[in-house]
């Protein structure tokens, strides 16, 4: 992952200061919401692959799926069968 740094000038006003820190939020925001989106991609692709589609009870697993870091939801989406994952990771 690349860090982003800003060198900020040491004149800066209370109101630049703010806004900085509000662009700042932002932005972690945004990147947050990026990589989420993207992990969600990752799963549905997979399991799309894997079983032809994404029908409604595969997509009901995604979010489960989305709870665990990547190194541990991309072996499951390869190896358990679609059985294994909607008794595993169905919402009860």
């Amino acid at each position: 992952m690349e860090i982003v740094s800003i060198q900020q000038p040491e004149n800066l006003t209370q109101d630049d200061q703010e806004l900085i820190m509000n662009l700042s939020q932002a932005y972690q925001e945004w990147e947050e919401t990026t990589k989420q989106k993207g992990q969600r991609e990752v799963v549905e692709n997979l399991l799309r692959v894997r079983f032809g589609n994404l029908d409604e009870e595969l997509s009901r697993v995604v979010d489960r799926l989305l709870q665990l870091p990547p190194e541990e939801f991309t072996p499951l989406c390869i190896q358990l069968s679609r059985e294994e994952l909607l008794t595993r990771f169905a919402a009860t």
